[in-house]
């Protein structure tokens, strides 16, 4: 997973953990699904919007 090792990935967990703290973690986490989901969700409007725009292209022509 992006070049790192189970060590990498623990020490990473260890630094956040003291950063922000067990209490903060849930909070974090959560903030993060729901980018996380806004961002998806975007990309799916996104995406429609550009197909309907170009079935409408075809109907016209």
């Amino acid at each position: 997973m992006f070049g790192l090792g189970p060590q990498e990935i623990i020490l990473i967990c260890i630094v956040i953990l003291v950063l922000f703290g067990a209490k903060k973690i849930p909070d974090l986490m959560s903030g993060l699904g729901k980018g996380m989901r806004e961002f998806k969700k975007a990309s799916r409007d996104i995406e429609s919007e550009i197909n309907n725009a170009t079935t409408d292209e075809k109907k016209t022509s």
